[in-house]
């Protein structure tokens, strides 16, 4: 079944995005959610800056607001300047951004990353070669002090590493709550470690891990199941991109794939599962059937990918969602809820100044007033 673009709403039915809900554990005040979004903007030893403080809490008008994508060990981080959750100085610097966020009212989640092959040997401990199911070296480029360069060759994780990791994750689960976030989303999307593990042109394992669709969801249901073990299940999220080749990811079925990873996150009862319907930041128009991941999991949903305010308001009066993520919407719009609300003009969104640098292009974009 091909994706259909999310129809229009009728101006009067957009109450529904700003309707609360209870998502799990957590109370949000509406539908509109900010997505993680890499800015690259992390002070020395991946300790997130100043800045980052007054970056989310410009945004806490979200219902809820899930933090730039964060590693779960040195070993996991693929970018320069991005933030950790590992050290006793990330979790303090990541403190003083949830304290900001809840003084402003907001509901803030943490997102816990490895990057497993897309990364260089110059970012990892040692400069040894990253990690990855299969000793496969993605097509893919990241950004280090030198640039824009070719990700490196990896090794594959020994079958006898595989429990480290998994508890690694829930010991950054456990770092985000003693650093003040909400709960957590665990990332397994857009060509990282976990998405690796799943998808059979990046994972050719012959052991309980690779195979058979129950082998390579295997990482992902033991993550998400240590992970809600550690924090609770009421406080986890799952992100999944079933249609993305982000990162030179593919699998030769993902529809029976991903319908079976969703059915796994289902039975561990989590608070809600996140889908970039289509191709990450691209196109919609894919070959997949996104409703029915969406029948086989009762708890919240949240859909990402191009959504405006009448499409965001018909996916939720739909019942095709329940939540709606924004991304670059959000980085040029720190009011977007406001602006949502009363339907007025958006910022534009200043692209150079995504990645790296200072406050220009991260908070000095102005609201309303």
């Amino acid at each position: 079944m091909r994706a259909q673009p999310a129809l229009s709403a009728a101006p009067e039915s957009v109450a529904a995005l700003f309707s609360p809900l209870r998502v799990g554990a957590i109370e949000v005040g509406n539908r509109i959610v900010m997505a993680p979004l890499t800015r690259n903007r992390a002070a020395a030893g991946n300790v997130p800056s100043p800045l980052a403080a007054t970056y989310y809490t410009q945004r806490a008008s979200a219902g809820l607001l899930i933090a730039e994508a964060t590693q779960i060990c040195p070993e996991g981080q693929g970018y320069i300047a991005t933030p950790g959750i590992h050290s006793a100085a990330q979790i303090a610097g990541w403190k003083a951004v949830t304290d900001a966020v809840h003084a402003a009212g907001g509901r803030i989640v943490l997102q816990l990353w490895h990057v497993g092959r897309i990364s260089h040997t110059s970012l990892q401990p040692g400069g040894v070669a990253p990690v990855a199911p299969s000793a496969i070296a993605a097509q893919a480029k990241t950004f280090t002090a030198e640039g824009l360069v070719d990700v490196s060759a990896p090794r594959a994780l020994r079958l006898d590493e595989i429990p480290a990791l998994v508890q690694t994750y829930a010991t950054a689960a456990r770092n985000a709550i003693a650093a003040g976030f909400d709960g957590v989303e665990v990332h397994a999307a857009n060509g990282y470690l976990i998405d690796q593990f799943l998808r059979d042109g990046s994972n050719q394992r012959t052991d309980a891990y690779g195979g058979p669709i129950e082998h390579r969801a295997r990482l992902l249901v033991e993550v998400t199941a240590a992970v809600a073990a550690a924090i609770g299940a009421d406080r986890v999220g799952v992100r999944l991109s079933p249609a993305a080749s982000f990162n030179d990811v593919h699998d030769s079925a993902p529809q029976p794939l991903f319908a079976y990873a969703v059915q796994q996150l289902d039975a561990l009862r989590i608070a809600y599962v996140h889908v970039i319907e289509g191709e990450t930041g691209g196109t919609r128009d894919v070959d997949f059937d996104f409703a029915a991941l969406r029948r086989r999991f009762r708890g919240t949903w949240m859909v990402n990918n191009g959504y405006d305010r009448a499409s965001a308001a018909a996916a939720i009066n739909t019942g095709a969602a329940d939540l709606v993520a924004f991304g670059r919407l959000f980085i040029a719009n720190p009011d977007l809820v406001r602006r949502l609300r009363e339907n007025t003009a958006l910022n534009a969104l200043d692209a150079s100044t995504l990645y790296g640098g200072d406050a220009h292009g991260y908070t000095d974009y102005p609201a309303l007033d």
